[in-house]
């Protein structure tokens, strides 16, 4: 019995004032493994309570509460076994100083990252459009959102941009979404034919819907054609460079049925002999 109290009090001497013996290392380690055990219960009973939408959310949540938790409990257990810890944080102001400007950036993605799961701006699934890029939302993690674009590149986002950066959200609204084809045809061409064959091949692609029903837009009289907008309605945006691919071919083969042109742009050249 000796011997232990002997061992259990071996004290290590971190500086002039702070000393921590083996007792106080093995109190902390056990009040560890006791909030652990809390926490665990307690997720596991928050979970059944969740829908399999709300679990990914509080997952990541989760995961900013233990570290919170834990930073308290490691506060409090030292206080408890008699260590100044204000002594201690005092001691590493300058370490600290520096740690925490470099930690700035983390902190802030940290924040965001919960900000999104609590007003639900952002889901599993969604499609979303930010800085040029395109992709669907795979995961939302605490600190980056991951997520995928159509050729299968993976972009990891830092949850701040989400609130720094403006964010277009195809789906916040529902899945199905307004796309367009937009053509010019030559001056002269009958544009209620026009009109015709462009509806003609929204309606024949199985992807587009028939309600609403596509529309033909007369947008302008251009500098070298007349321009058409082809407005229809997918239910799936993220493949949305498809169907646009799709019928832009059965339009051209209906123009070419049908003798419509389609106009290049032209410039006339006059040369000036002296």
């Amino acid at each position: 019995m000796k011997t232990l109290k002997e061992f259990l009090n071996l004290s290590f001497e971190i500086n002039d004032t702070i000393h921590i013996d083996i007792k106080t290392i093995l109190f902390v380690l056990f009040v560890f493994f006791i909030t652990g055990i809390v926490l665990k219960t307690v997720k596991r009973i928050v979970n059944r309570k969740l829908n399999e939408e709300d679990k990914d959310k509080f997952k990541a949540i989760y995961s900013f509460i233990k570290y919170f938790v834990y930073t308290i409990v490691l506060i409090v257990a030292l206080e408890s076994s008699g260590i100044d810890v204000s002594v201690l944080l005092a001691g590493s102001a300058a370490l600290l100083v520096g740690i925490g400007l470099g930690l700035q950036t983390l902190f802030q993605d940290i924040m965001s990252g919960v900000f999104i799961l609590i007003d639900k701006s952002l889901h599993v699934n969604d499609i979303i459009e930010i800085e040029g890029k395109v992709g669907k939302v795979e995961e939302i993690r605490l600190r980056t959102t991951r997520a995928v674009t159509i050729d299968n590149k993976v972009l990891i986002i830092p949850n701040h941009k989400f609130l720094t950066n403006s964010l277009y959200n195809w789906t916040q609204n529902g899945k199905t979404t307004r796309e367009n084809v937009t053509i010019g045809v030559a001056y002269g061409s009958d544009v209620e034919l026009v009109k015709s064959l462009l509806i003609q091949a929204a309606k024949e692609h199985p992807k587009v819907y028939d309600h609403p029903a596509p529309l033909v837009i007369f947008q302008n009289f251009g500098d070298n054609a007349l321009e058409f907008k082809l407005v229809f309605t997918l239910s799936d945006s993220y493949q949305a460079v498809i169907p646009q691919s799709d019928i832009r071919f059965a339009i051209d083969k209906k123009f070419r049925e049908n003798n419509i042109s389609i106009p290049f742009p032209q410039r006339t050249v006059h040369i000036v002999k002296e």
